[in-house]
């Protein structure tokens, strides 16, 4: 009983390897656009993904976002988001073969930021079909903000 009950933890408290796969990926994600690696940073993605960036105006296809990005890194700049904490959450139904996440991000321009997003399995590996990078606005500063973004307010 009591090896039962050991074994029952123990499998519990298992990493769960395609919660550490996408990890890997999102990872990746980051490596390849802190070096400005286009081919590894786009190769990420499934080919009908979607980018949504920060700006109202960025609601990206995955080669609407490439004709943003690869100028910038063909100039050798990239951006860094690198996670400070993420949550993976692998769909049992109807299979293992969908993915989605949430993390926070660092960058030294923007302070904490957040990524969000969804990834599949897929014959290659898993890919990221959405990338959502959002601004983390607390509560209690939310309204000036929204002043500021409807030009009621000065910054």
């Amino acid at each position: 009983m009591i090896a039962a009950l050991a074994l029952a933890i123990t499998l519990q408290a298992a990493p769960d390897p395609a919660e550490a796969e996408v990890a890997a990926v999102l990872d990746a994600l980051d490596a390849a656009s802190s070096a400005a690696d286009g081919d590894a940073y786009f190769a990420l993605f499934t080919p009908y993904a979607r980018f949504v960036g920060t700006d109202a105006t960025e609601h990206w296809t995955l080669e609407q976002f490439r004709v943003y990005a690869e100028p910038v890194f063909a100039r050798g700049r990239g951006w860094s988001y690198p996670a400070t904490d993420r949550t993976i959450t692998v769909a049992d139904i109807p299979c293992r073969c969908i993915a989605w996440f949430e993390e926070r991000l660092i960058n030294t321009s923007y302070g904490e930021t957040r990524g969000s997003g969804v990834l599949r399995l897929t014959d290659d590996g898993w890919k990221i079909e959405q990338y959502v990078l959002s601004f983390a606005v607390p509560n209690d500063r939310a309204r000036a903000v929204v002043e500021v973004i409807r030009g009621d307010a000065t910054p």
